[in-house]
């Protein structure tokens, strides 16, 4: 079972919602970048919530069929990357997020909007 990047955009958000990320933001990567269709970026107040949403977000992208390519980041929980193929995750602890600025980064991409 093949799961589109849009809805495993979706799967995402919802998961990392569900543990109450913060400042979740998807940039739309589809024009400007062969390295995934989006990027997500949310973050964590503490090292357990980092984990928390980051274990979410894997369980949900499995439970789909999803094949997680790679998770780097976990044991610090200060920048955690999840690697799920045409979406790439970024949980960042609060502390780092405004440090590394990720958005800024990628400024040409378009943010996706959720109803």
């Amino acid at each position: 079972m093949t799961v589109h990047s849009d809805e495993l955009l979706q799967i995402t958000v919802a998961a990392a919602d569900d543990k109450k990320a913060q400042r979740i933001v998807a940039l739309n990567l589809k024009e400007i970048s062969l390295v995934a269709d989006y990027f997500v970026i949310c973050h964590g107040n503490s090292d357990t919530q980092v984990q928390a949403i980051t274990t979410e977000i894997r369980k949900q992208a499995e439970s789909r069929g999803v094949r997680v390519r790679g998770i780097e980041g976990m044991d610090s929980a200060r920048w955690v990357l999840i690697d799920l193929g045409d979406v790439i995750v970024h949980v960042f602890h609060r502390d780092e997020r405004d440090y590394y600025n990720i958005e800024r980064l990628w400024s040409d991409a378009k943010v996706v909007e959720f109803a």
